[in-house]
Formats: structure tokens, sequence, C-alpha cells
């Protein structure tokens, strides 16, 4: 490999990413960059899916970068990323291994790859009212109205992220935007795909097993440190549904419901944006992660370079 490569292993949630790309860095001799916007904070272990024990290989651990490096309660933004994907990248460079970039957000995967340019766009709290009034369909016509370069980074998975690409249109009719330190890469991304029905089950099976190890005592120690709940509702799925059930606002099994239903959701967007990397241009080389791990890795290796 030559040093504007990158390796991606993506995939929508419960499919195994974290097994390979771990597996992967033990054969190659790399470490590992988190591409989840949620691992990077500290203390939210089993709602993020860390697995960090998965980390280490025969007695020795893999490197790993952005996990716990923000307290919970912090408000993590896709500006912070990209340079802290650069510093990362860099570090693992100059030390001649191999970066491998591991996770489910296509955001974040896109950014690492362009240098998200609007990152720094900051938020119009008058202009966010004003959309949250208007419907869904609305909003879609307003983003077909914007540029091209606008539409490639908008996220249609969420009436939020709508608005946010409608306020960065907003900002660019008036201001430039600041000049910000990218690299060009040459990425190989693999995305490990399952049949849905599978996928369905490894969801539901995951998230009971979370239950049963912890997740809700996780939950209440962070409400009990102080962690704002608007900020635990901002962090979506485990941390939304399970703050509600501990607030009273639900029972244990509409909780189990409402959150399986919405991870599911999630996967099914994950693939969503996936199948747009691909129709924008990207290659991506698709693993049955039905197989075993073996046989995944004989199909990662033979599309990687080898020196």
């Amino acid at each position: 490999m030559t040093n504007d490569q990158l390796i991606i292993i993506t995939g929508p949630t419960a499919v195994g990413k974290t097994k390979l790309a771990v597996q992967l860095a033990d054969r190659l001799g790399g470490e590992i960059i988190s591409a989840d916007s949620r691992q990077v904070y500290r203390k939210m272990d089993i709602g993020t899916g860390k697995d960090l024990e998965e980390y280490t290989v025969a007695g020795i651990t893999i490197p790993y970068h952005l996990i716990d490096i923000r307290d919970p309660g912090y408000r993590y933004s896709i500006k912070e990323f990209y340079p802290d994907f650069l510093t990362a990248y860099k570090s693992i460079i100059s030390k001649n291994r191999v970066p491998i970039l591991c996770g489910g957000s296509g955001l974040y995967l896109e950014t690492a790859l362009r240098g998200n340019p609007y990152a720094m766009v900051p938020e119009n709290q008058a202009l966010r009212e004003v959309l949250m009034l208007e419907s869904d369909q609305s909003l879609y016509q307003r983003l077909e109205m914007t540029g091209p370069d606008i539409r490639a980074f908008a996220d249609f998975s969420a009436r939020k992220k709508i608005i946010r690409a409608l306020e960065i249109a907003e900002f660019l009719k008036t201001t430039t935007l600041p000049e910000r330190e990218t690299i060009t890469l040459k990425p190989i991304i693999f995305v490990l795909e399952m049949d849905r029905e599978l996928v369905k089950t490894r969801i539901k099976e995951r998230l009971m097993a979370r239950l049963e190890g912890g997740l809700i005592e996780e939950v209440q120690n962070l409400i009990s440190s102080g962690v704002d709940l608007k900020a635990l509702a901002d962090y979506g799925l485990e941390y939304k549904w399970v703050t509600e059930f501990i607030l009273g606002n639900m029972s244990y099994s509409e909780m189990f419901d409402r959150l399986n239903i919405s991870i599911r959701q999630f996967a099914k967007r994950q693939m969503t944006w996936f199948r747009r990397m691909e129709k924008q241009g990207y290659e991506l080389n698709w693993i049955n992660a039905e197989q075993n791990i073996e046989a995944q890795l004989k199909q990662v290796l033979a599309k990687i370079p080898q020196d």
C-alpha cells in the first residue's frame, strides 16, 4: 500500500464490522480509526457498541483512534471529526502502519475522503425555526433547488439533516468558505452486507444482550453524573429510548419495541447511504457478512495491493 491509500470497513449496524477490521489490522500491521459518531464518548460503551475486547488478538491489542476522546454530554460534531481524522491518519502513516477506517456513519466516511467543506458553517437558528414549520415535501423541494455540491453532501435520512443542508445553502449565498487543510486519498472500500431478515434478527438479539449486560445501568449512571437529558436524547437510539424508560415515560416492553424498530430503521438508512455513494462513483466492494471471518478476510485481502 502507498501513503495515500485508506482501507475502509463499513456496513449497517450489527454485521460485524469491528471484528473484520481488527482481524485485518492484525494481518496487515494496521491501526483502526473509528468512524462512529458516538464512540468518541467516554463511559458510553454498551450503547455505542465499542466492543473493545475485540481489539485484542492473540494477546496483542490493536491500536485504535477516535474512541473515548470526549466526555459524555459533549456535542462532538463533524467539523471536529475531519481534523481529528487527519491527525490519526498521519500518525499511523508516520509509523509505516496501515490505516483502517471502520464505522457505519456514511457522513463521517465521506468527510474523511472529501474533507466536508461545509462543516464550519455556523447554525442559523432563525432559519431553522422557519424551516421546521414546513412539510417534508416542501423541504425536499427546497433542497432540489440548491447546487449539486450541497446535495452531494446532504443527508436525506432525517428532517434535521435536510434543514442543515438548506442552512448551508443560505450561508453560501453571502459568504465564502474559508480554506481548510485536506488530503487526497485513494480509498479501498469494503461494505459488509447481510440478508435483511438476518440483520433484523441480529439487531434484536444484540439489543437483548445489551440490555441484559447493563445498558440501562450505563444510561442511569450518565444521568446520575449530571449528563444533560437533552444531550442523551440527541445521541439517539439506545440513549434516547432508555432515558425515556428511566424517566417513567414508557414501559420496558414499549422501550424495547421502539428501540428495536429505531435501530432497524437506522440500518436501512445506512444501506441507503452506501447505495448512494455507489451511484456517486465510489467503488464499493461488497462482502458477504454471513461468511466466516476467514472467508471475509480472504475476499478483502484479494483486493488490497501487496508490496
